[in-house]
């Protein structure tokens, strides 16, 4: 049973990626961003202990759901459930989005000093990239808070060694 500390999910969302997603709230983020729509899930401590079968089990219940989004706070704080999460999840057939503060290519520059960065960034699908920058915030982006930040498709950035962004979603 793999461990998380969490701010919250919602079992239903159409905000947090492409289709009707399971949203899960990560608790903990190094980033502290200015502005941050989740400022109370930056502390580690917060949150409530659950478990990756406790999602699986939401995840079940609903036979409509497209994906699962993993939020934040900061999801590669816990990269090693996570990962474990968006396998089973895969698993499904359902399709997994990351938020994450880091840039791709600081997950990749990390991958050494943090090894289940790596398996976490495999099993993501899309990945919006960046902390978020108050001064670049938008409401008329799609999926993502500021200018700066990208949607990324990971397996074609992976395949190719170059960022390849997700334009149709």
């Amino acid at each position: 049973m793999c461990k998380l500390r969490l701010a919250g999910v919602v079992r239903e969302s159409i905000v947090d990626g492409p289709g009707i997603r399971l949203t899960v709230f990560t608790q903990g983020c190094p980033h502290h961003c200015k502005g941050c729509q989740n400022p109370q899930t930056h502390d580690p401590k917060g949150g409530y202990d659950s478990n990756v079968d406790n999602i699986i089990s939401a995840i079940k219940e609903n036979p409509m759901l497209q994906g699962v989004t993993l939020s934040g706070g900061e999801p590669f704080m816990q990269p090693e459930a996570l990962a474990v999460l968006a396998q089973k999840a895969h698993s499904m057939g359902l399709n997994i989005m990351t938020y994450t503060g880091y840039t791709y290519e600081q997950l990749l520059a990390g991958f050494d000093q943090h090894p289940h960065w790596k398996a976490l960034l495999k099993e993501t699908d899309i990945l919006v990239d960046g902390k978020f920058i108050l001064e670049e915030k938008s409401l008329m982006l799609h999926f993502k808070g500021s200018k700066n930040q990208r949607i990324i498709d990971v397996p074609k950035s992976l395949k190719s060694g170059e960022v390849v962004l997700k334009t149709d979603i």
